[in-house]
């Protein structure tokens, strides 16, 4: 299904047009000849969308295109019944660019400095094995060089089902690596860890005042009238407004169960917000063009170094990844990853996005490690296929 959001007619159309309609007094109007009603176009995208369905084997499918010049396009494609049109989903760890963006704020403002220790604002919080906050950076905890251990890898062997009412305090997310060793020193190589935006979200709040959800919504969703995302608050299960079921499955072997329904604390500044796809579009696009941080700090937002553990020719930057797409343009973005849904996108420069979500993760279509690849590069090839 697609839904065309065009742009708005400039004034000259609309004059012209209530012109044409108003005849002088006692003219007569010749009979308009009879012309077919033009067939609307499908949208490229959408066969794509019906492939990741009906041959990679996800339940459902929504995307949002955004062109150039401001035309919208909003897809789906369900073999579950169906689908609301720019559904709200979880995005998973697309959250951490609105962390990070909410961070280097701060850092416009004075607050924070990129490069002084996560200690000047948690003294005390990181000791131990994982890493040191008086040598750990607030620029390597956003750009995920600070060698902190992922204490998602808890999570790895999880039974969802039974965790999904289960809510984790942020400081209990940290305690499960407490143990853990490094994985490198502070600056030393690029590991993706979700512990460290943990550590993000409370330094935001520490310095601020307030707690996170209330800084997503002051100062990202409410300046850019973002009206389909929200940080669930605590204890939220559900997605106040229009959402496609999410289901999950460890592998092809097992049935579907629906897994609507969770609490997503456990992932908290690192993967818990709810965005439709065309918000979180309209959030990059925004972000790029300078309308939420001063120039310098995009500039250092946008400064990457290699990550080869996203996907091929990723690089990162603070909260935000960058990838080249067939014609050499850089597509700016992140992803996220979280039980009932997988969300990949991004922008470019000139003002277009694309976000595609699914509604599983790529291991529930997949009786294999392998597999699972595939149907994950399945949904990235039908990012890039948008901006052919």
């Amino acid at each position: 299904m697609t839904v065309t959001t065009p742009p708005a007619p400039s004034r000259r159309s609309v004059l012209s047009v209530l012109g044409g309609a108003a005849l002088g007094a006692g003219a007569v109007a010749a009979a308009p000849p009879v012309v077919a009603a033009p067939r609307r176009r499908r949208h490229p995208l959408q066969e794509h969308l019906d492939r990741l369905v009906h041959e990679v084997g996800f339940p459902s499918a929504l995307a949002s295109v955004r062109d150039a010049d401001g035309r919208v396009h909003d897809l789906t494609a369900s073999s579950v019944g169906p689908v609301p049109v720019d559904g709200r989903v979880r995005v998973g760890s697309n959250t951490k660019t609105y962390v990070a963006t909410i961070v280097l704020q701060l850092v416009d403002e004075g607050l924070v400095g990129l490069d002084e220790p996560v200690d000047a604002h948690l003294t005390g919080l990181l000791r131990g094995p994982g890493g040191d906050g008086r040598e750990i950076t607030v620029r390597q905890v956003l750009q995920h060089t600070a060698g902190l251990p992922n204490y998602t890898g808890h999570f790895g062997t999880a039974d969802w089902f039974a965790l999904r009412d289960r809510y984790y305090e942020p400081r209990q997310l940290l305690d499960l690596v407490a143990e853990q060793p490094a994985t490198a020193a502070p600056g030393q190589e690029w590991a993706y860890s979700n512990t460290g935006y943990v550590v993000a979200g409370l330094l935001a709040q520490r310095v601020a005042g307030r707690p996170l959800a209330e800084l997503v919504r002051t100062r990202v969703t409410e300046p850019l009238g973002l009206c389909e995302t929200f940080f669930p608050h605590a204890g939220e299960q559900g997605f106040r407004g229009a959402h496609p079921a999410a289901f999950h499955r460890d592998s092809a072997a097992q049935p579907w169960g629906d897994i609507t329904l969770l609490d997503p604390s456990w992932g908290w500044a690192a993967g818990a917000l709810v965005a439709s796809p065309s918000d979180l579009n309209r959030f990059t696009v925004a972000l790029l063009s300078g309308e939420l941080l001063s120039a310098q700090a995009l500039e250092q937002m946008r400064t990457t170094v290699p990550s080869p553990d996203l996907w091929e020719g990723a690089r990162y930057g603070l909260g935000l990844s960058s990838s080249p797409l067939p014609d050499g343009t850089l597509l700016w973005g992140h992803g996220g990853d979280i039980p009932g849904f997988e969300t990949r996108g991004g922008a470019t420069d000139d003002g277009r996005a694309v976000t595609i979500a699914v509604t599983a993760l790529p291991t529930g279509v997949a009786s294999d490690e392998e597999g699972a690849l595939a149907a994950a590069n399945a949904v990235l090839d039908s990012v890039r296929a948008a901006f052919r």
